[in-house]
């Protein structure tokens, strides 16, 4: 169990800058902050828009896109870490609770949740 906390420790401070980078900016560009309306009466901060363009493309705008990029590989990496981690965290959720109900409500919660809210706003 010592090995699991430790594998979660540093993947989640290896990934933890890019996941908080990603959440950040994804969450501006669910209400679209990141783009220019097309009467000119919203522009986007400078900053804004060039960190959506990362988020986005996984490069800096005005530089070529290529199909293939070192940071996709990067991004893909914390992907992975990013459910890896979260199974990690979920485990030891569950090893290190003297009462499993609460961590499985929680964990019920965390489904049940969006779905219903999808289905209720759909």
């Amino acid at each position: 169990m010592k090995l699991l906390r430790q594998i979660h420790l540093y993947l989640g401070c290896v990934f933890a800058p890019m996941l908080i980078f990603f959440a950040v900016s994804g969450s501006w560009q669910l209400f679209t902050l990141h783009v220019a309306t097309k009467d000119g009466s919203y522009k986007p901060p400078y900053a804004v828009a060039l960190l959506s363009g990362i988020h986005q493309y996984q490069h800096l705008n005005g530089t070529p896109a290529r199909s293939s990029t070192p940071l996709k590989y990067f991004v893909l990496a914390a992907a992975v870490g990013l459910v890896l981690t979260t199974f990690l965290g979920i485990v030891m959720a569950f090893r290190y609770s003297r009462n499993a109900a609460p961590v499985t409500l929680c964990l019920a919660a965390g489904i049940a949740l969006p779905v219903s809210i999808l289905l209720i706003y759909r």
